[in-house]
């Protein structure tokens, strides 16, 4: 097979289980998926929710790549809104200085929490004082890309100078997302466990190949769980649910009722709709899942896939990777 497989980790907190063991266990995950193989690993990013450890993929990557030693490791993503471009890119050119040509560094737009944390996050300013996400996403590759020693006292450089830049990578899940990352010179990597539309998975993705005229590389995201037989691979994502809440025209996904009635809370919303859908995960036996994959390759010239597993169960998790990569 012609495609790389590369994983997406959220570092989820059991029942019972502390962060710490939680952050273990994504250790773990990692330290497994290069001994199979994989050729990179993301975390995520996720405030004030007992349900994921991830807070800081800055972080955690640091920790990640001092007990690897070939995995690419990377953010899946850092959602930038809420951030100093520049301190985002001082912080992926010091990781990179740390592990030369180890680093990936992927950008997203969601929220990442609640309302209230992304209000404790952007340090109680108003959110039309922040700039929008393409500015703040072309102030980030100016930052990423201009080191020159000339700029020295003319402006801020984002050091220190890594052997090899961070590999740059948009998270979207629509066409304009991806025809801003052709613009900006950033590969695109459709969420596609977020937005489960086939047709606007194929749209974004042919949007990014025509707009990058072959100058960067289009990913997709999915979320995918391998059983030893379909059977064992249906019983375990049976009970696996979204909950998409919408106030006004703002539509947010999370993981249960809980979380989304709590976003209505923190929203202040009197009206509003709760929806719960069920997740689109690619399962079955690994043959099935790469017959999928090798499906999406030929259709829209995709040659490597992030994968998500959803489910919580850390030895879950682990065999289905390890099955998916037995049959690459």
């Amino acid at each position: 097979m012609n495609y790389r497989l590369s994983l997406l980790d959220q570092s989820p907190i059991n029942e019972g289980q502390t962060a710490a063991q939680a952050l273990e266990a994504t250790l773990n995950f990692a330290q497994k998926a290069e001994a199979l193989g994989y050729h990179r690993l993301w975390v995520s990013e996720h405030h004030d929710t007992d349900r994921l450890a991830g807070s800081s993929p800055e972080v955690l990557i640091a920790w990640l790549l001092a007990r690897t030693s070939r995995l690419r490791i990377g953010s899946g993503g850092v959602m930038l809104q809420h951030y100093s471009p520049y301190k985002v890119a001082e912080n992926f050119h010091l990781l990179a200085s740390l592990a030369p040509d180890r680093v990936d560094i992927g950008i997203g737009k969601a929220p990442g929490g609640l309302p209230l944390s992304t209000k404790a996050l952007r340090g109680y300013t108003q959110a039309d004082a922040v700039p929008g996400f393409p500015a703040q996403l072309q102030q980030l590759t100016h930052y990423l890309t201009h080191l020159d020693d000339h700029l020295a006292g003319n402006e801020a450089r984002a050091l220190p100078r890594p052997p090899a830049s961070p590999e740059r990578f948009l998270l979207g899940a629509s066409p304009e997302s991806a025809r801003l990352a052709a613009s900006l010179g950033w590969n695109f990597v459709f969420a596609g466990f977020i937005n489960t539309s086939e047709q606007v998975m194929t749209e974004s993705v042919l949007a990014y190949h025509e707009y990058s005229a072959g100058q960067g590389q289009a990913l997709v995201s999915l979320a995918a769980l391998a059983g030893e037989t379909r059977e064992q691979a249906q019983a375990l994502v049976a009970e696996q649910h979204n909950y998409r809440v919408t106030v006004s025209d703002r539509h947010v996904t999370v993981g249960t009722r809980e979380q989304a009635e709590a976003f209505v809370k923190q929203a202040g919303a009197t009206h509003y709709q709760i929806e719960q859908q069920k997740l689109s995960v690619l399962h079955g036996t690994p043959g099935d899942i790469h017959q999928q994959l090798r499906d999406i390759q030929r259709r829209l010239c995709v040659n490597e896939f992030v994968i998500h597993t959803p489910l919580t169960d850390a030895a879950v998790r682990l065999k289905s990777i390890e099955l998916l990569a037995g049959q690459h």
